[in-house]
């Protein structure tokens, strides 16, 4: 069921990447799209966690996985 990543999913990933660990809010509007399809082929990863040790929200961030996309 591999599918290949179209030119956009790839410069998300590479975005996501380079930033390491985010909070997907920090991630431009118009690349917010492309993270379900990223995670659901397991390049990335989503999770919860508070921004400090004060907060009683959680965030959303957002990391990649160490995976040579196709």
């Amino acid at each position: 069921m591999s599918r290949k990543l179209t030119e956009f999913e790839k410069q998300v990933y590479d975005f996501i990447k380079e930033h390491n660990e985010m909070i997907v809010s920090n991630v431009p509007k118009n690349m917010r799209g492309a993270i379900p399809n990223l995670k659901n082929a397991g390049l990335i990863e989503t999770f919860r966690k508070p921004v400090s040790q004060w907060a009683s929200k959680k965030k959303l961030f957002v990391k990649s996985i160490n995976k040579k996309h196709p």
